[in-house]
C-alpha cells in the first residue's frame, strides 16, 4: 500500500478516526504514529479542516452569487479535472462543494454535449443492473490484478483491493509482477493498517489459486487460513462473480490509465495514490446513492497479529504433519493433501458418514478421505468450509 504524501497519509487516518467506534490508539499503532501526533491531526483537523492538515487548496465551497455561466464553468472545470465522469457523478460533486441547487445530471450532460466533453453516443444514457452487497465493512474484500500495461520502464501489474459493502479502495498497488510474495509483502501492509477481513475473494488463477498446478491450495492461500482469513474463488471464465473489483478495474482505466503514459512504477504508485483519495472520499458512488466509499467504510475491528500462533486442535482429533510431498499416513494410506500445507500439522475428524473423514486446517474443511475404498488413497473434495468442530 502506497501514500502519495505525508498529508494524504493524515487525511487517510483523520477518516477513520472519525467511523463510529474506532479505536484511536489502535488507529495510531496501525499507522504507526504516537497516540500525541494522532490526537494532534485530529484537533488541528477539528479546528481549520482539512486545510489545518496542509492539504492542498480547493475550490470555495460556499458561492451563493455565482451566475448561471459561472457554474456551467464549474461543470467543465470538474469535467476538466475529471474526464470520464458524467452529468450524474459532477451534480453531486457541485452539490457536496455548496452549490445549493446545481445543474441536473441531464443539464450536465446537456452542457458536455455542447461543449463537445462527451465521449461517444452512449454517454449520459441510463444503466440497469443488479447490485448484491455483504451487509458490513470487512466482511468481505475482492482482490485480483488488473491486466498488466507497458510504462516507460518495465511493465505495471497493478494490485487492487476492495471492500465489498462500501467500495473502498484499499490497495491500488504498482507491483513489478504478480508473484505470491508480492502479494504477501502489500498485503500485510494493508492489514496492519486496516485490520483483517473476514474473507477475501480471488479468481482461481496464481497466485491465490492453484487451477493450472493441480494443487488445490497455494502458500498465500494457506498463509491467510493462518491469519483466519477465509479465501473464496469465483467460478473459472465467470469474472462477473468478482462484479465490484471487474468495474473498479474499468474505472481505474479511464481515469488514470487512459490520461496518459506513465514513466516507471513510481510514477505509476503516485497517480494511483492520488487517484485512490479522489476515489474514496471525493468521487459520488451511484451504487452508494451517490455517497463516497468513505462514508461506508470503517477500519476492521480484528487487529494483524504480529505472530501466529500454530493450530490448537482439540485432544480428540487425529493429527498429521503433512510431509514435502504433500503426503500424510493415516490408518495405513497415504493420503494427499496439498504441498501448500508441507510442514503443517492437519488434523481428521470423524464424519457422520462411517469411513469419511474431514481433512482439517485450523477452522478450515480442505477436503475428505474415504477409507471405504479399496485403493491405496481415495481424497473426496468438497467446497471449503468452517468446521464444526474447530472455533471459527
Amino acid at each position: 500500500m502506497g501514500w502519495g504524501s505525508a498529508v494524504e497519509r493524515r487525511v487517510e487516518f483523520v477518516r477513520l478516526a472519525g467511523a463510529p467506534d474506532a479505536n484511536i490508539s489502535e488507529l495510531c499503532r496501525r499507522f504507526e504514529v504516537s497516540r500525541s501526533d494522532g490526537y494532534k491531526w485530529l484537533a488541528r483537523y477539528k479546528a481549520a479542516g482539512a486545510s489545518g492538515l496542509e492539504e492542498r487548496s480547493r475550490r470555495p465551497h460556499h458561492s451563493p452569487a455565482r451566475t448561471p455561466g459561472a457554474i456551467e464553468a464549474q461543470v467543465l472545470s470538474v469535467r476538466l479535472e475529471h474526464p470520464a465522469w458524467g452529468g450524474r457523478k459532477i451534480h453531486w460533486v457541485l452539490k457536496a462543494e455548496g452549490i445549493e441547487r446545481p445543474p441536473s445530471p441531464s443539464t450536465i450532460t446537456e452542457i458536455l454535449r455542447r461543449s463537445g466533453r462527451l465521449d461517444g453516443p452512449r454517454a449520459g444514457q441510463p444503466r440497469d443492473w443488479t447490485r448484491f452487497e455483504r451487509e458490513a465493512p470487512n466482511e468481505l474484500w475482492q482482490m485480483d490484478f488488473k491486466g498488466h500495461f507497458a510504462l516507460d520502464q518495465g511493465r505495471c501489474h497493478p494490485l487492487t483491493v476492495l471492500d465489498d459493502h462500501s467500495r473502498y479502495a484499499l490497495e491500488i498497488g504498482a507491483c513489478g509482477d504478480e508473484q505470491a510474495t508480492t502479494v504477501q509483502d502489500r498485503l500485510t501492509r494493508v492489514f496492519r493498517c486496516y485490520g483483517l477481513p473476514r474473507r477475501i475473494l480471488a479468481d482461481n488463477g496464481s497466485p491465490w489459486g492453484a487451477s493450472r498446478s493441480g494443487e488445490q491450495h497455494t502458500r498465500l492461500a494457506v498463509w491467510l487460513m493462518d491469519l483466519g482469513i477465509g479465501l473464496s474463488h469465483g467460478r473459472p471464465f465467470h469474472p462477473q462473480t468478482q462484479g465490484k473489483d471487474e468495474r473498479f478495474h474499468r474505472t481505474l482505466k479511464a481515469e488514470v490509465l487512459d490520461r496518459g503514459r506513465l514513466r516507471d512504477l513510481s510514477a505509476a504508485q503516485r497517480a494511483f495514490d492520488v487517484w485512490r483519495e479522489i476515489y474514496n472520499a471525493r468521487r459520488p458512488h451511484e451504487a452508494l446513492q451517490h455517497k463516497t466509499p468513505s462514508t461506508r467504510y470503517a477500519v476492521s475491528s480484528i487487529a494483524m497479529p504480529e505472530v501466529i500462533a500454530p493450530p490448537d486442535y482439540e485432544p480428540q482429533a487425529q493429527v498429521r504433519t503433512v510431509a514435502e510431498t504433500g503426503l500424510i499416513s493415516f490408518k495405513g494410506r497415504y493420503v494427499r493433501c496439498s504441498k501448500a500445507f508441507a510442514g503443517k500439522r492437519v488434523a481428521l475428524r470423524a464424519t457422520a458418514n462411517d469411513g469419511i473423514f474431514d481433512i482439517c486446517y485450523r477452522s478450515h474443511v480442505l477436503a475428505q478421505v474415504d477409507l471405504r475404498q479399496n485403493i491405496a488413497q481415495t481424497v473426496l473434495d468438497v467446497p471449503e468450509r468452517p468446521s464444526s468442530i474447530y472455533p471459527v
